[in-house]
């Protein structure tokens, strides 16, 4: 289910709970309402660990780039210390 659609029937469900007699009418609407705070609190974590993961899956193309780099110098350095020593 997306956002879009979560909100609605939570929504269509807020609604249905204003006609409903007055003392199931409010405990049902605080639960409601811990429902959307739920769903926003886990919305912001999931942003959160997708913001995460992007940083880290840029670090480690940083790193692999990095490695590669110091691989072609040390290999270079290598073979300019063989021709000296020749």
């Amino acid at each position: 289910m997306d956002e879009a659609t979560f909100e609605k029937k939570l929504d269509d469900l807020v609604n249905e709970i204003g006609s409903m007699p007055n003392p199931k009418k409010k405990r049902l609407m605080l639960l409601a309402k811990k429902t959307r705070k739920c769903h926003e609190k886990l919305k912001k974590s999931t942003d959160r660990l997708q913001e995460s993961l992007d940083y880290l899956r840029v670090s480690v193309k940083y790193l692999l780039f990095d490695l590669e780099a110091t691989r072609r110098e040390n290999a270079y350095l290598k073979k300019l210390l063989e021709d000296n020593s020749r």
